[in-house]
């Protein structure tokens, strides 16, 4: 073995190696290919195996951080389509000018709205289904094209004038409606995109309520600066040098550009972080549950080996080979994690649509949304009745004050209650809970840490499903006849009241049935208030028509009185049926499930 002084004057011949001068370090020796023992052969080795950790903490830490900016990119993304995306809900706005400048009917005015909202939210569960299976960035593209076509016929149709039908020469009612379906079909397309890349993103972060209500605030934010652009600066003149209607034409062209921006920029941006990772970890979860048996999926056979892919006329060389059996593994590969994606949605579903319990939260999502989305789509006539010829409407109550009003608090109420179910709801340590409805046993990975003071998400929603009621109740007495100045109170509390149930509602699916198949679920949780909108819709009509006098125009408490009465029972049996869900039999307070 070399000295000590030999290995210093090498060190001063050659310049100065690391660790020369460390008089406590051993020696170590290793061998070489001589067989002689080598001095700084194991400093070599450590400095290459430290490089090496250095060099993939390195590594790591830049694939984590650009996991974070596509994240955060994405986020801004579905806020900005979410911004864009709620433009049916400024309706209100120009839907009686269908009525008083293309002579639609009553009827075909909440036609048209319907046509809407139908796609919009009868479209939800096969949009929520792409968007699960292959990615939300082709959905919000689509929403580009739907969108900017259905506002340009829409524009072009209102342009036209009154139907030939109702003495025009404008285009038939049902153009308006294809266009409103073009629409609705858009609107869907851009909403689940945002949402479902949102909750997916941040779905096993403490903050998901919050990542979630922001783009639902979002939505609600939408109607109002849309309804304000069109109100104030996309008006026609009116009186007196003053600002009157909205301009209908230039208020949907200015729709259709903006919605094909917003759905063309998501198509870049929206995209879903270490989706791989969650269908890990979801699947180890079913595992782990027990509430599945034995899936095919994990039994199935190899149907080719290594080999199985024909035969040729000259042996491989060693170099295709390696080739050969790489790209074979990486196309098993590939097809593994898209059985494994698969097999792992269908089961997520086939558990969503047993569970009792949805049933329930459903059918009160259906009573509560849908005189909702009516009171929405007909307040503009609503008011016209209160204030009979020759009174008008005031500004301070006019249809584009209270869409702001109605937007406005909806979106506070978004925020504040997202907030607030981040902060106090009762939390689990798993990202979703999957317990059978029979099952009432606790589990330890289904306990939730102790809290000093919490409130359930349940709690939040009962207590606003509480001001729906109280809104309908005021719609329908007769103070408002006396004062109708009433009325921005009662939009107020119906905003709220609506806000928390399109912000809490899918906090909970997403607690109580998982992240990983969320497109899919809330696609059909959504899909009731479509049903409900069809429904009260219908019903406000039928009774406004039956009141109406031979002009169809109809005057006075009398137009909405019974409908009101009607929402009213709506809003006290989805309580009921919510309290059963959560504290019921098999509900979700028996299977520990922190809501």
């Amino acid at each position: 073995m070399p000295s000590r002084n030999s290995s210093r004057t090498r060190s001063h011949n050659g310049g100065i190696d690391k660790l020369d001068f460390d008089s406590q370090r051993r020696a170590s020796s290793t061998l070489g290919e001589s067989g002689r023992s080598s001095p700084n052969g194991l400093l070599r080795d450590d400095e290459s195996f430290f490089e090496d950790v250095v060099d993939g903490v390195i590594e790591r830490d830049r694939r984590k951080m650009r996991r974070m900016v596509i994240k955060y990119i994405s986020f801004a993304c579905s806020i900005l389509s979410c911004l864009c995306a709620g433009s049916v809900t400024a309706y209100s706005v120009y839907g009686h000018l269908f009525l008083s400048r293309l002579r639609y009917t009553q009827s075909q005015v909440n036609l048209v709205a319907i046509a809407a909202g139908t796609c919009t939210y009868v479209l939800g569960t096969v949009v929520g289904y792409l968007c699960d299976r292959y990615s939300p960035r082709p959905v919000s593209l689509a929403s580009a094209f739907l969108n900017c076509f259905g506002y340009l016929l829409a524009a072009f149709t209102y342009r036209k004038g009154p139907p030939v039908a109702r003495g025009g020469e404008g285009w038939p009612v049902g153009v308006m409606i294809f266009a409103f379906v073009m629409i609705g079909t858009g609107t869907i397309c851009m909403y689940m995109s945002a949402l479902s890349t949102s909750a997916k993103n941040f779905g096993r972060s403490k903050y998901k309520g919050l990542a979630i209500a922001l783009p639902v605030a979002s939505l609600g934010l939408s109607g109002l600066w849309q309804s304000q652009v069109g109100s104030k600066l996309l008006c026609e003149p009116g009186p007196a040098g003053g600002k009157g209607d909205v301009d209908v034409f230039r208020f949907f062209g200015f729709l259709a550009g903006t919605l094909a921006g917003a759905g063309l920029i998501g198509s870049f941006g929206l995209r879903v972080v270490d989706e791989e990772e969650m269908i890990e970890e979801a699947v180890e979860e079913l595992e782990r549950s027990g509430l599945l048996e034995e899936s095919s999926f994990f039994q199935r056979s190899v149907l080719h080996d290594g080999n199985g892919y024909g035969t040729l006329d000259r042996p491989f060389t060693a170099e295709e080979e390696q080739a050969r059996q790489e790209e074979a593994a990486a196309k098993n590969q590939d097809e593994e994690e898209d059985r494994k994606k698969t097999w792992l949605l269908n089961a997520e579903t086939r558990l969503f649509l047993t569970d009792p319990t949805m049933w329930f939260f459903m059918a009160g999502f259906f009573l509560a949304t849908g005189p909702c989305e009516a009171f929405i789509n007909n307040f503009g006539t609503m008011l016209d009745t209160i204030y009979p010829p020759p009174s008008s409407v005031p500004s301070s109550n006019s249809a584009s004050t209270n869409v702001s009003i109605f937007a406005a608090t909806s979106t506070l109420a978004r925020l504040l209650l997202g907030g607030l179910s981040d902060v106090f709801a009762p939390t689990s340590p798993m990202p979703s809970v999957r317990r059978p409805a029979s099952s009432s046993s606790s589990s330890s990975i289904f306990s939730e840490p102790s809290k000093q003071f919490t409130i359930s998400r349940l709690t939040l929603l009962l207590t606003t499903t509480t001001f729906l009621t109280i809104s309908f109740v005021l719609l329908a007495s007769p103070l408002l006849s006396t004062k109708p100045m009433l009325f921005p109170l009662i939009t107020a509390f119906l905003g709220t009241g609506y806000g928390a149930l399109f912000s809490l509602t899918p906090i909970i699916v997403s607690v109580v049935w998982g992240v990983q198949n969320f497109g899919t679920n809330w696609g059909i949780m959504a899909t009731v208030p479509a049903a409900g909108a069809a429904v009260w819709g219908g019903v406000y009509s039928a009774v406004y028509e039956k009141n109406a006098g031979e002009d169809e125009l109809c005057w006075g408490r009398g137009c909405f009185e019974t409908t009101a009465w009607a929402w009213v029972a709506c809003g006290v049996v989805t309580m009921a049926l919510w309290v059963w869900a959560w504290r019921g039999r098999g509900g979700w307070k028996a299977r520990h499930i922190a809501v």
